[in-house]
């Protein structure tokens, strides 16, 4: 190396958990020790260490999502850096992957890489070779490590330990241990109760909503407050399948004794196991609602009066399909909460195409259009805008569903259904917009002409 350079050295320090970060010399200063005396040894060379600090304390190598990595590699681009000085490779990767970007972003900028404990220069083939190996063994550790938290937690599930995260309706968490929440278990167990007496979904879930029950409510450790919810049949179907309710703990299909305390016995749970088991064989029957995923005209467009959206589904009779718009409502909550449970897909669809007719064929409307088609394009007159939107009726029968789709989406902002009829909110500049694809280009015109 040229003496009379100066050469700007980086730091860089990273430790995987924020245990004894608070101390007055933690590792992350342990870490800037190592590297600055190394940097001091390097002095006669020209390395200079530069006063930027570059620290992740409590992030781990398995990704780039780090602040202090971020703010070194936007200091490498700015060419800011000459050289990176680590304690060890794996404190900036342990993926082999993100490491080759890291590499060879370095070497795009001409910067180099050095470990403190771990000699080697990566500006040499030998050195690379050195790299990648010490860094597939640095990837082998952490994927051995993972490894090693599974199997501790399988271990823990398999004797009935509480694993973290939010707890269910009924319990909190002390001591890592789940402890009954007398009021909410007194809430799950007249559900299960009142399901197992009168399996109706529908009535026990108003009548809840009624009251103001709602889902969970829990203060995370870290001081985030997540309020509950209205309850609807989806959580009430939840905690009629989560097993910690008769004291066990499931993991990967298999449930174990837990170490907590059940809630419901397990006649009850018996019980309502039996009705979810009939009501889901009865809901497979012929009038069935399911629910399609094919292209629907009126897909994302049909709203109730309270902003409730209806899905495309469909019933089969033999074999004979009925194409329904379900409303979201009834779905979620029940039939109660909506004054339109589904409306038939055919006959809904008609009324809104006579709509989308009926606009495309207003004098008001065509007059407008002339004149918005003549400010897009030079050259187009009444016969040819009129001829556009009149090719769009002839032909509708011969598009696929998701052309229809698209036509109604480019026309049509939202359409809100009511039991006396509904009203069409259409997009501002939708005709404009499906004009512009239904006329030829101009150079077609121009040749026609």
């Amino acid at each position: 190396m040229n003496a009379a350079r100066k050469l700007r050295c980086a730091v860089y320090t990273r430790k995987s958990n924020a245990e004894g970060l608070q101390q007055d010399f933690n590792s992350l200063d342990a870490q800037r020790e190592a590297c600055e005396s190394y940097i001091a040894s390097q002095r006669s060379e020209g390395w200079v260490a530069l006063r930027e600090r570059y620290d992740d304390g409590g992030f781990s190598g398995g990704n780039m999502e780090r602040p202090g990595l971020k703010g070194l590699l936007e200091d490498v681009r700015n060419g800011l850096v000459d050289v990176i000085v680590v304690y060890k490779i794996d404190r900036l990767s342990r993926s082999l992957a993100d490491f080759a970007k890291l590499v060879e972003l370095f070497d795009e900028h001409k910067v180099t890489f050095v470990s403190v404990t771990q000699s080697f220069s990566t500006t040499t083939s030998m050195g690379r070779l050195t790299l990648n190996i010490l860094l597939s063994f640095a990837q082998f550790e952490r994927e051995l490590s993972g490894e090693r938290v599974r199997d501790k937690i399988a271990a823990s599930r398999q004797r009935g330990m509480w694993m973290g995260g939010m707890p269910p309706l009924g319990y909190d968490v002390v001591e890592r241990k789940l402890v009954i929440n007398p009021d909410e278990a007194r809430l799950v167990r007249e559900m299960f109760i009142r399901f197992a007496q009168v399996p109706s979904m529908d009535t026990l879930i108003r009548d809840l909503r009624a009251r103001g029950v709602t889902s969970k409510s829990w203060t995370t450790k870290k001081g985030v407050t997540r309020p509950g919810r209205l309850i609807d049949k989806a959580y009430g179907y939840y905690i009629f399948n989560n097993p910690l309710y008769i004291g066990l703990v499931a993991y990967k299909g298999q449930n174990y004794p837990g170490q907590h305390e059940a809630i419901v016995t397990q006649d009850a749970w018996d019980r309502v196991q039996e009705h979810i088991k009939s009501g889901c064989l009865a809901n497979k029957g012929a009038h069935a609602v399911r629910f399609s995923k094919a292209p629907s005209l009126l897909r994302g467009l049909l709203f109730s009066e309270q902003g409730r959206a209806f899905t495309p589904g469909y019933t089969c009779k033999g074999t004979k399909h009925y194409r329904y718009y379900v409303n979201t409502a009834a779905i979620k909550i029940g039939t109660h909460a909506c004054e339109i449970r589904r409306l038939p897909a055919g006959e809904i669809e008609a009324a809104v195409l006579d709509q989308i007719k009926q606009v495309l064929r207003t004098p008001e409307i065509l007059a407008r259009t002339v004149r918005e088609a003549k400010a897009m394009e030079e050259g187009v007159g009444e016969p040819e805008t009129i001829k556009a939107l009149r090719s769009i009726e002839e032909v509708w029968e011969e598009l696929f569903p998701a052309e229809q789709s698209k036509i109604a989406h480019t026309l049509i902002e939202r359409i809100i259904v009511r039991t006396d009829g509904v009203t069409i909110n259409w997009r501002a500049g939708g005709i404009a917009a499906l004009l512009r694809s239904a006329l030829p280009a101009p150079e077609m015109m121009k040749e026609a002409a």
